[in-house]
This record gives structure tokens, sequence and C-alpha cells, in this order.
């Protein structure tokens, strides 16, 4: 017997109609699977249909939501609704003014321009909606994987989830993958030496790392680093485009006008502010001359591992070593 539906509200996943706004597909889904397990636990026959915006011609959405015999609960969710057709736009938005009993619409936009009336309709409708955008800040990722630990019940030290961010990057299914592979795994509090323990390999196969550990004039972790990096599979020529532009950077920053604002500064430079707070950091040490040797010693790899030279990695462990010297020449 299909369950009765909730006075609707804004944290309600079986209000009439939930839009899910944004482009970051691990939270795209979870608005549905939110929706999904809300309504099976419900009604456990719920029927479910999934149909991306072509699927969705005239006439389907008022089929699909058509009063059933045995009343029973269906969830239809529509993928990329941005796409939808004009005629399909009207029908959405027709059903938006009177949705039907024991149904529950999802509709997935990207949130821009395309397809923005349907959006502005919904909302309109006083549709639930659940925010996807991407997380395109380092401090956005880093309180999405406070959040993971958080809702798991599970405790996480700040080193801890700052060294799974730097490990796994941007990639927000990894993050939430490792989370809930550490909240399996581990007992207790987790740490920074227990992400160390199951992804440092990971984290140090990166080009970027081996660039970062060399800037910082940590000439050991950065032959750690390569090492792992070419065991990996990384292309030499990928780490000696990292160590140039880190080394850029620093000259870069170095030689910017004084007083500028943080987004003006950005701007100037061709960097995103987080990587300008970063760079700040790593430039300490750094001299006029320790730039100009370090592009040259850059260079002069970068010739080896094109074939200028008979072993690559030789010249790579000599770049590491040249770049993390002239991080100590002030």
């Amino acid at each position: 017997m299909a369950g009765t539906r909730r006075t609707p509200a804004a944290d309600d996943p079986l209000a009439p109609v939930t839009v899910a706004v944004g482009q970051e597909d691990l939270l795209l889904d979870r608005a549905v699977r939110q929706v999904v397990a809300a309504a099976r636990a419900s009604d456990p026959d719920t029927d479910v249909r999934e149909l991306a915006a072509s699927d969705l011609q005239p006439g389907t959405l008022a089929e699909l939501t058509s009063p059933s015999l045995f009343a029973e609960r269906k969830v239809v969710v529509v993928l990329a609704a941005h796409d939808l057709g004009a005629d399909s736009v009207k029908d959405v938005k027709a059903y938006l003014t009177s949705p039907a009993e024991e149904i529950t619409l999802v509709l997935q936009h990207a949130g821009g321009a395309k397809g923005k009336s349907l959006l502005d309709a919904a909302r309109k409708s006083g549709a639930r909606e659940i925010a996807c955008a991407k997380m395109t800040k380092p401090a956005d990722r880093l309180a999405f994987v406070r959040g993971e630990f958080r809702a798991a019940g599970r405790s996480a030290t700040p080193e801890a989830c700052q060294a799974l961010v730097d490990a796994l990057g941007s990639d927000l299914r990894e993050l939430a993958s490792a989370c809930a592979q550490l909240t399996a795994d581990i007992e207790g509090t987790i740490d920074d030496a227990v992400v160390a323990r199951y992804y440092t390999g990971r984290a140090e196969a990166s080009s970027f790392t081996v660039a970062d550990r060399a800037v910082e004039g940590r000439a050991a972790e950065a032959l750690e680093a390569l090492r792992w990096s070419l065991a990996t599979g990384v292309a030499p020529v990928l780490l000696t485009s990292a160590l140039a532009q880190g080394v850029r950077s620093i000259g870069k920053l170095a030689s910017a006008p004084r007083g500028m604002r943080p987004g003006d500064l950005a701007r100037e430079l061709g960097m995103p502010p987080w990587k300008i707070d970063r760079v700040r950091q790593q430039m300490h040490g750094w001299s006029a001359d320790g730039v100009a040797s370090a592009l040259q010693a850059v260079a002069l790899a970068d010739a080896g591992v094109k074939g200028g030279g008979d072993d690559p990695e030789y010249a790579l462990e000599q770049a590491v070593l040249a770049v993390a010297r002239a991080a100590r020449s002030r």
C-alpha cells in the first residue's frame, strides 16, 4: 500500500517537486538518491523512472504522472532538465502548478542561463531546492570532507582532513569514497598519520606535489615525490612543466606591485587567490638570482626529457635539487 505524502517542507525529500541545481555530479546523484530512499522508506514498492531530457517528449510527463489504479508512489527524475525542448518545458511548467498525489518529481538543472525559465518556474512554484554547485575552492572541499566524517558520526583531525584534500584533489567522488573507506577501516579518531598510510603514495605521485616540495626547499621530500611520480607513470614532461610553473609563480609574485588588493593581484598574475596564498608561503628564502638559476635548471631538464639527454630521470633529479637549492638562495 502506498504511503501518504507528508506535508511539503523545504527539507522534505518527499516534497512534490525537488530541483537539484548545479554541475557537481556527486551532489546531483545524492539529491536523487535521497528522494528515492525517502520514497521507498514510505513505500517499498515505489516506482522510479529516470529520464534524459531527450526522453521527455511532449505528453510523456502527463503519462508518467497520471493517476494509477493502485495509487502507487512514483519518483520521476528528469536529468539535465535545462536541455528540455520548448514543448516539454511547457508540460513541466504546467505540471508544477498542480503536482500529482503520490508523485515526486526531481529536476536536475545546471543552473545557468540555458533553461532558466524552467528553473524560475520551479522556484516560483515553491519547489524544494538543493544546491549542487561545483566546489572550486579548496576551503569548500575541506568543508565537504569534514561534513562527510561528521555525517558518518566520526571524528577526524583538521590535519587529516587537509591531508586528504591535498592527496586526492578536486574529485568529490574520490574524496567521498576515501572518507567512507577510512570510516569503515579505522577505529577511533582519524588523524593525518592514518591518511598518510592510506593515501600519501597517491598524493606524492602528483607532478605538482613534486614542484611544491621543490620550491619549498624540501629536497628529500621532493625527490621522494619524484620517484613516486615516475614509478606510477607520470610523464617526465609533465614534471618539468610543473617545476617551471612553480618557479615562475614565485618570480611573478615576487615582482608584483606591493599593496595591491587580493582580487586585483589575482587578475594581474593570472592566478586564483588560493594559489597566491600558497605561493606567498613558498617564496620565503627565494631571491631573484635563485629564480633565474632555477628556471635555467628546469629548462635544461626539459631538454633532457625531450630527447636531449640519455637519462631523463637523472635530469629530473638534478632539476629538483637545483630548484630546492634556489629556494634557500636568499
